[in-house]
């Protein structure tokens, strides 16, 4: 047997060998919340509240695990390949460092990207009245600022929050799902993280009134450590395989909603050669022999 090849050894080891394998179209992926050895309440309560929005595609570790992911990340890596599991949240909370919270993914079972924030500022569920979202939401995601363009870091983490938060890949979303909202604002050297709660009211027309309602959690992050992969193996990672690609067909493209268009090209027709329907009445006739012999006798 090749090294690195495992061997099913029973039916049920064979499906879940076939299910963690690489796919043309991969499924949704599912984030690691890990406590470390040393925790607060606000880490511990970031980490709860955060699991339950990233339901059901989140696994909660109750036990604490200590383990540092920037020095070592071998533990991260098994505990992510066990699980199969592609983006983890580690939090961990010391003097140094306090209220720290290590947000991160692999790819082919190595740590890709990790960033460390530290939070300043904490609002949980239960510092905002109304109603939440539902389980399994999916949410709108709005970055505010054009340094998640220009800067390189900030750049890679708005990548790494679209693939931590934005949920199942689907085609279409009704109003009526449209639920939740969450904001990525920078402003002075912070990122700031609102959710809120979209509030369909009457407008008396077919569109409602859109009314947006914070409800939590919230948090004001400081960018602390980075650990970001080379633009070549990143590059490998964004790879598409050529079955998943869209074919495009010539002459058809799609507008910003989606719609289809179509070109046409045509030859340029000559309009005298043109075939119309034969029509009796229409028909000019043509003088005959007899018709001469009529006009004879009428002038006699």
């Amino acid at each position: 047997m090749e090294e690195g090849i495992v061997k099913p050894k029973s039916q049920r080891h064979r499906r879940v060998l076939e299910q963690r394998a690489p796919k043309i179209f991969e499924n949704d992926k599912t984030a690691l919340f890990i406590r470390g050895g040393n925790t607060s309440n606000i880490i511990t309560t970031a980490l709860q509240e955060l699991h339950m929005m990233k339901k059901p595609g989140s696994i909660l570790f109750k036990k604490r695990n200590i383990s540092r992911p920037f020095e070592d990340a071998s533990s991260i890596e098994f505990l992510t390949k066990m699980n199969d599991a592609s983006l983890f949240l580690f939090g961990s909370h010391s003097k140094k460092r306090p209220n720290n919270l290590v947000i991160g993914r692999t790819y082919d079972r190595q740590v890709l990207d990790m960033f460390e924030l530290g939070i300043e500022n904490f609002k949980s569920f239960k510092d905002f009245l109304g109603e939440k979202c539902g389980i399994g939401a999916k949410p709108c995601l709005i970055f505010n600022s054009e340094n998640f363009e220009t800067d390189s870091e900030l750049r890679r983490l708005k990548s790494l929050f679209i693939d931590f938060f934005r949920g199942p890949v689907v085609s279409n979303v009704t109003l009526k799902g449209l639920e939740h909202v969450m904001s990525f604002t920078v402003v002075d050297e912070k990122i700031l993280l609102r959710n809120y709660k979209v509030n369909l009211k009457k407008s008396g027309t077919r569109t409602p009134r859109i009314e947006l309602q914070e409800m939590g959690p919230n948090f004001d992050f400081i960018l602390r450590r980075t650990k970001l992969a080379s633009d070549d193996l990143y590059k490998r990672a964004c790879r598409k395989p050529k079955a998943a690609k869209v074919s495009k067909v010539k002459n058809i493209s799609r507008g910003n909603l989606g719609e289809k268009r179509g070109r046409i090209h045509m030859t340029k027709q000559d309009m005298g050669s043109l075939q119309l329907r034969k029509v009796k009445a229409l028909k000019r006739k043509l003088p005959t022999a007899n018709d001469g012999d009529k006009k004879t006798k009428t002038s006699d």
